[in-house]
């Protein structure tokens, strides 16, 4: 069949023609994805609707409505969870779960932003994709929250009561209230959303679209409700289709929908207004944070969202400015010795976008000399000129990012529907001024004379519309506020209120553990095995010949060439690997023998897609004794600069001079800073890495590298900075000498064959020499041991983690543990640690190598969520998943395996496979496994949960009052 060509439009689908009921209204080329754009209008609702066209097979749906907040109640948010709690068509108390369980998506969320919410989902199966869609479609225009009121108590809030008589107290729980306490518990967000309600005091964007805690019980059932009739109506709705969808079927798909769609006819949505020019007087705010938390913030209004040129302006403007410690006014700021760390940020997909720039680790009584040195600072470069060739390097950076089009987890058509609605929602007429860049790029170009210092003495010096606020540490806040507002309802209860209160939460977890009957189950759109196609065939990655050994990744990246370079760390003590975690975060921002730190800087954004250092380690044959760990570093440029793929790392890891030792300190500082907010913000992945110390010595060296072991490390070792520094400096140029040579290093190039021959004709053997004895492996890394540790975190929730170590009892296959994996995550841990238990996120593992894992996200409790862990093994055993349930977690698993990947994404999976030491055609194995799954299969794997034998540990990350409740004898380490 012969490819459609999207380069050219549709003449069926010209302006003016009808289609199911919609109407085409603007037909335009849009090259930045290969393709068209069709924007029609439902004539029968108003409803908008965009088509991204092109040949990509990962198809995505969006529907999206104008959600802009009049309160900090976080309606829209819980909205946006409720809705998918069942509806008229699915009445299932779960369909969003049951699409995870079942379906081929390769996307599937919902998501809150300050003025809008969206619903979006992708697959590259095109039954599966309309599934999804008319599983949505129906959750946001039916939603059985109109006759299940318990949706909006577990999703939004309610009251729980604890003890009896003289000894009950009251609690507040809920999905959203409790995502929010974490939310709220890292201080930029509360910093962010304090300058927004400084900066628009009259608008929408002056509240916590998400929800306040503090705010959140303060929505009623009825306001709930109200507020989905009104903003949930199609006239309200943006709708977009990506891909190489069959646009007649999909439009005559969502007609059928739109035209059967309930009119509540409730009244006009919130309105989203443009705030006037403000200036507001300084103010303070105190949070409950570590004293190393103390923040300013500086925001600034850019304009509006229609200025698409002068929001992408901002943006290389920010980067050129603060990019790195070696920009101009980052340097400015961080010799004035105020705070840790200084940066800026770019605050768009708003009406009115914003420049925020935000000083991190304030000094005690430096604050309030922030804002006169940030906006001296900009006059100064405004009149004296910013260095040309920063400005180069950030566009330069700039135009690379746009071009390669990497959105991280999510696909294409995700990711642009998203971007179109930057403009789309506040103006009709603009759909795609996002979604373009070409024209928006050519211009910011044409400032580099003189118009980056325009708008820099424009955005700052000259505003008419900006806020500052500053956040200061303190023990007690809102937890203590909400202890005394619980404490102050409860004494005007009678014994029949709190009776009432305990009934309406028995008769909650009742409706929540009811189980679904067949007759709603079976309503759900359902795919079978004999759906699922044959996967796509991986391409081969050989080694080819080279200078040095090198991994051939001949994949489409159109245009753009990445390479890999990856060390053996075996020549170093396990005492060396927390430098080795300081060297990966110290390249590339020192002095090197013949740049400048600016200079390198400078020369790596016009030049490179990006250059990265860390680290990464390997067990090969998945045996928990083994560890190798790598220092990798990564590069990517377009192909007219594939040269500079050699010679700019090379620069860096062989004359990286490490004499410059206050520069050090305030990279390290800075770093110390982002770990101790990654613990609050990501306490879940942080606690998983650190339960498989206790039993996978891949794991111990990742950590020291890395993870609580290395922030241990950087804290005493900053600490200590003037008795230590010297003798760092002599150590980290030892271990580049030990560890950049060319005993023990595998190169692995991603791109065509012409740009990696001339990758190797300039890069030789990389000026790599040979090691000699000091190649020798010296490495000794052990597991650490079960224990029972709780790490102390500024945090109003936990991240409770239970690990546990290979059992003798576990006769399941990898493709088995797979398919259980996905039952016991969205059928077990999500009723019982989400549902009941209140937690935003819960989980379970099981590694390659037998050692099993169960973690929660923002959980309001320890011991409970323990005891449901306790649980899970007598669940397993009992499970009775029909045929079509299993079926359906085969599908969703094998999909899962099947999903597409881009170039660099594939390139790197088959890479860690390669040194991992997979077998040849292990994946083909697994999924063969997954395929070949019985019910009895998944029930034997109950034995392996339910053995005794084997060491388990448990890690917890929260507040110091959460973890002196534990029941459990737990090693507290304060961490910040």
């Amino acid at each position: 069949m012969a490819k459609k060509d999207n380069l050219s439009p549709d003449a069926a689908l010209a302006v003016g023609t009808s289609h199911s009921g919609f109407i085409v209204e603007r037909v335009e080329a849009v090259r930045e994805i290969g393709g068209q754009a069709y924007v029609m209008r439902h004539e029968a609702t108003g409803a908008r609707l965009m088509w991204l066209s092109n040949d990509d097979a990962n198809k995505s749906f969006s529907i999206a409505f104008k959600t802009p907040p009049a309160d900090d109640t976080g309606v829209f948010h819980i909205l946006e969870h409720s809705v998918l709690c069942g509806s008229d068509d699915y009445p299932v108390k779960e369909p969003f779960v049951n699409l995870l369980k079942t379906s081929m998506q390769t996307f599937l969320n919902a998501l809150t932003f300050p003025d809008k919410t969206m619903y979006p989902v992708a697959s590259t199966n095109t039954a599966d994709l309309e599934n999804l869609m008319g599983v949505y479609l129906d959750a946001v225009l039916h939603p059985a929250i109109y006759n299940r009121p318990r949706i909006f108590e577990q999703e939004g809030w309610h009251l729980e009561v604890e003890g009896e008589g003289a000894e009950a107290r009251l609690s507040y729980n809920g999905v959203v209230f409790n995502e929010m306490k974490g939310a709220l518990s890292d201080p930029d967000d509360v910093l962010y959303q304090s300058l927004s309600s400084a900066l628009f005091p009259d608008t929408a964007y002056g509240f916590e679209s998400g929800g306040n805690p503090r705010a959140i019980p303060g929505l009623t059932y009825e306001k709930f409700l109200e507020t989905h009739a009104r903003h949930y109506d199609l006239a309200n709705s943006y709708t977009v289709l990506y891909g190489g969808v069959d646009i007649e079927r999909e439009l005559a798909f969502i007609d059928a929908r739109f035209t059967e769609a309930c009119r509540r006819d409730a009244g006009a949505p919130n309105p989203l207004a443009l705030q006037a020019p403000v200036a507001p007087e300084r103010r303070v705010i105190r949070m409950a944070t570590a004293e190393s938390n103390a923040e300013v913030g500086v925001s600034y209004v850019i304009g509006t969202a229609a200025d698409r040129a002068r929001v992408l302006a901002v943006d290389v403007l920010l980067d050129a400015l603060t990019g790195s410690n070696e920009s101009p006014l980052k340097r400015a700021v961080m010799d004035a010795g105020l705070a840790d760390d200084f940066e800026a940020t770019l605050i768009d997909g708003v009406l009115q976008p914003q420049a925020m720039f935000t000083l991190k680790g304030v000094r005690p009584g430096r604050a309030g000399e922030f804002r006169a040195l940030l906006e001296g600072e900009c006059r100064r470069l405004a009149e004296d000129g910013i260095p040309r060739e920063k400005l180069e390097a950030a566009l330069a950076q700039a135009e690379f990012n746009l071009r390669e089009g990497d959105w991280g987890g999510y696909p294409d058509g995700v990711a642009l529907s998203m971007t179109a609605m930057s403009s789309w929602l506040y103006d009709d007429e603009r759909p795609l001024d996002y979604v373009h860049y070409e024209e928006a790029l050519a211009e910011v170009k044409g400032m580099l004379d003189g118009g980056f210092e325009r708008l820099l003495r424009e955005l700052v010096c000259e505003s008419r519309h900006s806020a500052e606020v500053e956040l200061v540490p303190v023990e007690d806040g809102d937890a203590a506020d909400e202890q005394a507002e619980l404490e102050d309802k409860r004494a005007q209860m009678s014994d029949a209120d709190l009776a009432a209160v305990a009934a309406e939460v028995a008769a909650l977890r009742a409706e929540q553990e009811a189980p679904d009957s067949p007759e709603a189950l079976a309503k759900l759109p359902q795919l079978h095995v004999a759906d699922i196609e044959d996967p796509t065939p991986e391409p081969d990655a050989p080694m080819v010949e080279a200078p040095l050994p090198c991994i051939a990744h001949e994949l489409d990246t159109h245009g753009i060439a990445y390479v890999y370079h990856y060390f053996d760390l075996r020549r170093c003590t396990a005492g060396e690997l927390p430098y080795i975690g300081l060297l990966s975060d110290l390249l590339g921002k020192l002095d090197t023998r013949d740049h400048s730190a600016s200079d390198l800087d400078t020369l790596i954004e016009t030049n490179l897609g990006g250059l990265d250092f860390f680290v990464e380690t390997y067990a090969p044959n998945d045996d928990l004794a083994a560890a190798v760990p790598t220092f990798v570093v990564g590069a990517s440029a377009l192909s007219d600069k594939v040269e500079r793929l050699a010679d700019i790392p090379r620069e860096v890891w062989g004359s990286t001079d490490f004499s410059d030792l206050d520069d050090i300190r305030d990279i390290l500082t800075q770093r110390k800073v982002a770990l101790e907010q990654y613990f609050v913000s990501s306490g879940h992945a942080a606690g998983i890495l650190r339960a498989n110390t206790y039993f996978s010595a891949a794991a111990k060296a990742s950590g020291l590298m890395g993870g609580v072991d290395f922030y241990l490390f950087l804290r005493e070792l900053l600490a200590n900075w003037d008795e230590r520094k010297d003798a760092l400096s002599a150590k980290l140029a030892e271990l580049c000498e030990r560890v950049f040579t060319a005993d023990e290093i595998t190169v692995s190039f991603i791109g065509a064959a012409a740009d990696r021959d001339r990758y190797w004709a300039a890069a030789g053997d990389l000026g790599l020499p040979k090691a000699g004895k000091k190649a020798a492996h010296v490495l000794d890394v052990h597991a650490s041991g079960t224990r029972n540790e709780g790490f102390s975190i500024p945090s109003n929730v936990s991240y409770v983690t239970r690990a546990t170590a290979p059992s003798a009892a576990d006769a399941g296959t990898v493709g088995c543990w797979h398919v259980a994996t996905r039952a016991i995550t969205y059928d077990y841990l999500w009723n019982e640690v989400r549902v009941k238990g209140g937690a935003y996120g819960t989980g379970f593992r099981r590694g390659s190598a037998g050692e099993h894992s169960f973690w929660s996200f923002r959980d309001p409790a320890i011991d409970a969520t323990l005891k449901r862990y306790d649980g899970c093994a007598a669940w397993l055993v009992g499970w009775d998943g029909s045929e079509d349930e299993l079926a359906g977690y085969i599908v969703s698993t094998v999909a899962a395996h099947d999903a597409p990947a881009k170039p660099r994404a594939l390139a790197r999976r088959q890479d860690i496979a390669r040194f991992n030491q997979k077998k040849p055609g292990w994946r083909d194995k697994v999924r063969a496994e997954e395929l070949a799954v019985t019910t009895d299969d998944i029930r034997a794997l109950a034995a392996a949960l339910a053995d005794k034998e084997p060491a388990t540990g448990v890690c917890v990350f929260g507040g110091d009052d959460a973890l002196a409740a534990s029941s459990l004898d737990l090693d507290v380490t304060p961490l910040c």
